[in-house]
This record gives C-alpha cells, sequence and structure tokens, in this order.
C-alpha cells in the first residue's frame, strides 16, 4: 500500500483477510498476474476465486471452456459465435469469410478489434499479429440490431438490451441507449451453466448480439470485473457488498480464539449488520468498550476498574488537581484504622508497584500498615510530581 507523505513514499504492507476484484487481471498495456499469484501464495479467499480469476487472464482459454458448454448443452440452446484461433502471425492464411472481426491478443473495451474486409486486409493485419507478437482470433462479423448483456450477482439477475446511436460497429463503444428487460429462462440458464466454470463464478456476466434476423450469438463471459450498467447500479453493489460479507462469515471466523485482541478485530469484522447496530452503538464505540477490558487494574470491580482507568487518564491533564485531591486522603486515614474503597483506590492512582504488595503482605490487612502505605505512597507521589513539576 503506497502512501504520499509530505512529497515522500512510504510503502506499508499488510495481509488482508478477503479481496474482492472488481478490476481486469490483464489488460492493454496492464498485467496484474504477480499481484494475483501473491494473494494466492498468501492463501487469500477472494470474489470471484483466485482460481477462477487467473482462468480469465486469456480469453480465448474462456471461449474454449464456452465451446465445451456449448457442447454439453447444444447449439440451440447455447448459441456461442463461431471463431478461429492462430497461436502466430505463420498461420494466418485467410479468414473462413468476411467481412470478419480481428482481435489481437487479450485487452477489454473493445481494444485491439479490427474490421476486415477482404484477404488483402487480412494479410496487412497479419503483419502487425507479427510484429505484436501475440495471438489472435477472428469471428464472423455481425450486423448488431442490439446486444444483450446478462449479469449474475450472487443469486441476483437481471438483462440489458444496449443499442448503439453513435453509428459505431462495435456496440460497447460510443453512446448508446440502455433499457433493463425481463429475465427469461433461456438466459437464466445461459448464465447458470457459465457460473459454473473454473470452480464456480460468484459475479460473472454473459455478452450477446442479435442481429438483424433476431437472432442470438453469444460472444463473450465476463467475471467479476463486469461492468455494472443502468439506474440500478446502486441496488448491485449493496448485492456485491452483502455477498462479500457471506463470504466473509463463511472464511474469515477465528477458531482457537486466546487472545482478547482476536477477539476483538473478530467481532467487528462479522458484526457488518449484527451485534453492534443491536446495540445501538457504533462500531468505534464498541471496539474501545471491549479493548478497555484488555488491560484490568489489580483489585477492585470491573466497574472500579474502568473508574480507575479514567482516573489516570484524566491526571495527566490535570495534574494540580489530582495531587491536591490525592493530599487530603492521608488527613482522612489518619481518622480511621480500617482503610476504607478511596484509600485502596490511592496506591492505583499513584505508580502502582510495591504499595499493593504491601497491602497483600499484611495479615488481614489492619490499620498498623495503613499509615506506612500511605507515607510510601505520598512519597512516590512526591518524588513523580517533582519529575514533572520541578522541585517542590
Amino acid at each position: 500500500m503506497v502512501v504520499f507523505r509530505n512529497g515522500a513514499k512510504v510503502v506499508r504492507s499488510f495481509k488482508p483477510d478477503f479481496v474482492l476484484i472488481r478490476q481486469n487481471l490483464r489488460d492493454a498495456g496492464e498485467d496484474h498476474k504477480n499481484l494475483l499469484l501473491s494473494l494466492k501464495f498468501g492463501g487469500v479467499p477472494s470474489i470471484n476465486s483466485i482460481n477462477a480469476i487467473y482462468n480469465f487472464q486469456d480469453k480465448p482459454w474462456v471461449f474454449a471452456h464456452l465451446m465445451e458448454v456449448q457442447k454439453k448443452m447444444g447449439k440451440e440452446n447455447f448459441p456461442l459465435i463461431e471463431q478461429s484461433y492462430f497461436p502466430n502471425h505463420k498461420e494466418m492464411l485467410s479468414a473462413p469469410r468476411y467481412p470478419c472481426v480481428f482481435k489481437i491478443g487479450h485487452a477489454h473495451g473493445g481494444l485491439g478489434k479490427i474490421r476486415v474486409e477482404s484477404n488483402a486486409d487480412f494479410q496487412d493485419m497479419a503483419s502487425v499479429v507479427a510484429v505484436a507478437n501475440t495471438y489472435c482470433t477472428t469471428e464472423p462479423y455481425i450486423d448488431a440490431k442490439f446486444d444483450i448483456h446478462i449479469q449474475k450477482i450472487g443469486a441476483m439477475y437481471k438483462c440489458f438490451q444496449r443499442k448503439s446511436i453513435s453509428g459505431n460497429w462495435k456496440t460497447n463503444t460510443g453512446s448508446a441507449m440502455l433499457e433493463q428487460t425481463a429475465m427469461t429462462e433461456r438466459y437464466k440458464a445461459w448464465v447458470d451453466e457459465v457460473s459454473s466454470l473454473f470452480g464456480g463464478l460468484d459475479i460473472c456476466a454473459i455478452e450477446a448480439i442479435v442481429d438483424k434476423n433476431g437472432s442470438e450469438h453469444i460472444i463473450e463471459v465476463n467475471d467479476s470485473a463486469l461492468t455494472l450498467m443502468g439506474d440500478s447500479q446502486e441496488d448491485d453493489r449493496r448485492y456485491i457488498a452483502e455477498l462479500v460479507a457471506i463470504k466473509m462469515q463463511d472464511n474469515c471466523h477465528v477458531q482457537g480464539v486466546t487472545r482478547p485482541m482476536e477477539l476483538t478485530r473478530g467481532s467487528s469484522r462479522q458484526s457488518l449488520s449484527g451485534t453492534m447496530s443491536s446495540r445501538g452503538g457504533s462500531p468505534t464505540e464498541d471496539t474501545s468498550r471491549l479493548i478497555m477490558g484488555e488491560t484490568p487494574i489489580p483489585g477492585g470491580s470491573p466497574s472500579q476498574q474502568r473508574r480507575d482507568s479514567q482516573a489516570s487518564q484524566s491526571s495527566s491533564i490535570s495534574g494540580f488537581s489530582s495531587a491536591s485531591g490525592t493530599r487530603r486522603q492521608p488527613d482522612e486515614s489518619s481518622q480511621s484504622s480500617q482503610p476504607s474503597a478511596a484509600q485502596q483506590k490511592a496506591p492505583l492512582f499513584g505508580r502502582q508497584t510495591s504499595v499493593t504488595t504491601t497491602n497483600e503482605s499484611t495479615p488481614g490487612g489492619g490499620g498498623g500498615g495503613g499509615g506506612d502505605d500511605t507515607e510510601d505512597t505520598m512519597k512516590n507521589l512526591r518524588k513523580t510530581f517533582a519529575g514533572i513539576f520541578g522541585d517542590m
């Protein structure tokens, strides 16, 4: 985690308990594979899973799994577009038919996609692939009437129709009209089958094109880095947040808790809408309340311990008033032979060391040792205030 402080670059490292990945692993000029490997190496759970996101770093790899889905469901039930794959420029002789869409390497948002009209243009693009030193795919060009975006977030399904009004043959670029439509059983069957790929996809989306004749063609699948659409984006973000909370409760529960601090972290992490909201207090107040109970002060009940800790905090702010309040206690102790509860708190107010030990070692805690304890306390207080405010 990089932080810029006063113009200086400060790098701090941490281990996350859970990760929500909403960014593409690879794109044009970007490759975050090393970061993904670090999350896998650290055993960090995520949405989508690390294994699934790793499988989405090359579109031909995903398309090959979509062809397996098509074999399982049939071409009529899963109309996947035809696509040809070329590992390098040496194998590129001609496309099956023209016009075709030429896709170079792995990119998103319409990048690296060219419309090729003839074999001469195809050969020109083959020379570009040689310079890029990567693979490419070709698929038939479809004069699209509109495209379909089918998304699945947990158990929530949505379907959108998007029609380009900018005149661009790429329906996902430029200005477009967006309309949310009803989710049909056909579309639901598509996305349900796709969500089972790579060990399960918690968040995924299918992109399809509808031509002038009304025929549907599935062109690609997006993972958790899908683009949220329409006026219901806030609802989609809430669905994602609820899905993350459910997954964190399943994967991030604390086992074998021995330290109170771990209990505090676990309770604050698992109380998204639970204990803290039911108590009516904020998470910060609840956490500070738990941390206050981690370091008990010797002697007294829990309520007295909290009052003693508050008194010790206020003593650092108002030293003179605290000193005068403490000096009254020896006068009061001389009138009673049995030390009271207020006198037992006096050693806690100062430097609690040998004073408490003296009280415990005196049999019965009689009044004979009370005067000596008070004198030791006053000596310690005088030394303390002398070091703070000078010689008194």
